[in-house]
């Protein structure tokens, strides 16, 4: 009986069947071939950009709402009562809470640094907060299922504690650049929110992260539709496949230059793994997409010198690898 309500779980609430069969029931009610590639491809499009839609609005709504007790000024008092690896720790969690891409925490990253918080602190909030998040686990659910999405963010908190511990041990706090420095952490008092001013504050945020997100949502699905209908499987094989031993190095270096939100990059993971590939290749490509992205390494070279960059960028890009590897070990146990 669990078994069967966790299974009803899996296909209907986050894998919405229900809207996957529904959409073929149209398609084919307006006159296409359930069998022909075009209206595979049609089906590909349309569940997957509504999938993403429905479940990026009610978890931004979610998170946000969450977020609202963890303003700047609370997260740095919080981070302040802890020293050494528990404040790793505690600050890869506080980036479960946070914007969903890399650009969007470096603003927040500034800020605890020029609040004096411990470099290592900051660094393991920067690797957390575009990694791992409360709707990246829901959303990783729902297409790979509980166990890959559970293990995925376990990895990726392990990654940010290590590659924060690294960066403290280091000892590099005058690789941070002089406008941080000299810039001012401004504690501002902020009156206690009503349950209305939240679910405000949530709706705007659900909104605003939306219409941010949803052309590379388009954009996602239309490559991941490419991938699954139209690019022949062997080729992606010979390239990402299991006989390939630097597939995840590869995975790991063509993420790199993109930018997305994990919104985004989902429909290609998803098409990449329904074609034979890896799921290590798959969580490597992910994670650099959304951990690596070349625009937030533009944007974090203007808070911190070369030295540390090249640091921070190593460390995660190896992290990857390995994490990569491990779900290619595990894969045919977890899926």
């Amino acid at each position: 009986m669990i078994s069967s309500v966790l299974n009803f779980v899996q296909e209907q609430i986050f894998g919405m069947k229900w809207l996957f069969d529904s959409i073929y029931f149209i398609l084919e009610l307006i006159g296409f071939n359930a069998e022909d590639q075009m209206t595979t491809i049609i089906h590909f499009f349309i569940f997957d950009t509504l999938k993403i839609v429905i479940m990026l609005t009610i978890l931004i709504f979610i998170i946000s709402y969450i977020q609202s007790y963890f303003p700047p000024v609370r997260s740095k008092k919080i981070l302040g009562k802890y020293k050494g690896i528990k404040a790793n720790i505690i600050s890869a969690l506080l980036g479960t809470v946070t914007p969903f891409c890399s650009c969007s925490s470096i603003p927040l990253f500034i800020g605890f640094s020029s609040a004096k918080l411990p470099l290592g602190v900051t660094f393991s909030f920067l690797i957390s907060s575009p990694l791992v998040d409360l709707g990246s686990l829901v959303l990783l659910t729902s297409i790979f299922g509980f166990k890959v999405g559970v293990i995925y963010v376990i990895l990726g908190l392990i990654l940010a504690v290590i590659g924060g511990t690294i960066i403290e041990k280091m000892h590099m706090d005058d690789q941070l650049e002089q406008i941080v420095v000299d810039s001012k952490f401004v504690d501002i008092q902020q009156d206690d929110l009503t349950k209305k001013d939240r679910v405000d504050y949530a709706i705007t945020q659900s909104v605003q992260t939306l219409k941010k997100v949803i052309i590379y949502i388009l954009i996602g699905v239309g490559i991941g539709s490419l991938i699954h209908n139209v690019i022949p499987q062997e080729f992606i094989l010979n390239i990402l496949g299991q006989d390939n031993p630097f597939s995840v190095l590869i995975a790991t270096f063509v993420g790199i230059p993109m930018y997305a939100d994990i919104f985004g990059v989902l429909p290609i993971a998803s098409a990449l793994l329904d074609t034979g590939v890896g799921l290590g290749v798959v969580m490597a490509f992910m994670m650099s997409v959304t951990a690596l992205s070349l625009p937030s390494i533009i944007m974090l070279k203007k808070a911190i010198k070369p030295k540390l960059l090249i640091l921070f960028v190593s460390i995660v890009t190896v992290g990857i690898i390995i994490i990569g590897y491990i779900f290619n070990m595990i894969h045919f146990m977890i899926i």
